[in-house]
């Protein structure tokens, strides 16, 4: 049986670059490429490939550029190296934005299907953020305690967004919210609040109108039953896989509840997922599974694909 877990990475693992070398290597790969720039009607391998920067970091090139790139990672690697993969996995899980490529890589979501999704999706947040008046966004909160920082955020009108792991927390919220959360943080004596570079406040109840508008265009597409186990970022428990209106749910209700990482990997690790292969550009999940569970083996899949 297998012990492994495959997990996909989200918004912020962008880097201009991103699978040229794998769509140069591979003709599946470019053809996996070539396939996103038709479904979506522009150049988003260019986008990868060549930049500029300021453009592929934008939400709605960011999110379909990560998902197809961290699909071509596991193309590469089940072509070059599957035992790495220990396929099938008994899990699979995505930070955030990384959920749709999980369904993706499970057989419960089409291609085609979550790049349409993932682009109107970063759209529509980027689109909640600039009409957001005041402003808002999210700050990172290291060295502080879950609770400590619920009762903080209580106090002070803004959100838990992200459980990335023990001692590193994302909070959102309205631009005074999280100034005045960062002045009572302060003087709680939390002395790491770091301010996103993002434009909106990603994972909290401001997501709400704009969820209410993606989940329309969820609810029109099919969804299969899947091959693996898929673990929510909303409940951190393996999704009803053949239960499509529980799907559709999850992936709106996720745009405005906590990402809860931890416990996923917790999930995963107590099911007996004891190595963890990250797939897709970066290495940020790979460190936030070694800090929630010292006993996981966690492998890389850019360290897999140079060797």
């Amino acid at each position: 049986m297998s012990k492994t877990a495959w997990v996909f990475p989200g918004q912020g693992s962008q880097v201009v670059g991103m699978g040229q070398e794998l769509a140069q290597n591979f003709s599946e790969i470019a053809e996996l490429y070539n396939q996103a720039d038709a479904a979506l009607g522009y150049s988003l391998s260019r986008l990868c490939f060549e930049g500029p920067e300021t453009e592929l970091t934008r939400t709605d090139n960011a999110q379909p550029a990560l998902l197809v790139t961290s699909l071509a990672h596991l193309k590469a690697i089940q072509l070059r190296q599957p035992a790495i993969l220990d396929a099938p996995p008994l899990f699979v899980a995505g930070h955030s934005l990384g959920e749709y490529t999980a369904l993706v890589a499970n057989g419960s979501l089409k291609f085609e299907d979550a790049l349409k999704l993932v682009r109107e999706r970063g759209r529509l947040m980027n689109q909640a953020g600039q009409g957001s008046g005041a402003g808002s966004g999210m700050v990172a909160v290291i060295g502080a305690d879950d609770a400590q920082l619920e009762e903080l955020a209580r106090q002070n009108g803004v959100e838990i967004a992200n459980y990335n792991s023990p001692g590193q927390t994302a909070l959102s919220g309205t631009t005074e919210g999280l100034a005045r959360f960062t002045r009572a943080a302060k003087e709680a004596g939390i002395k790491r609040v770091i301010p996103l570079p993002v434009s909106a406040a990603f994972h909290s109840s401001l997501m709400r109108p704009m969820a209410a508008e993606l989940g329309q265009l969820i609810s029109q597409i099919t969804f299969s039953p899947g091959q693996f186990p898929v673990v929510s970022n909303v409940t951190a428990r393996p999704l009803p896989l053949d239960d499509a209106a529980a799907l559709q749910q999850e992936l709106t209700v996720q745009t405005y509840s906590p990402v809860r990482w931890v416990g996923s990997v917790r999930t995963m690790f107590a099911g007996g997922a004891t190595r963890f292969v990250e797939i897709g550009t970066g290495k940020v999940l790979a460190g936030l599974i070694k800090r929630i569970e010292k006993g996981a083996e966690v492998v890389n899949s850019e360290d897999v694909l140079k060797s």
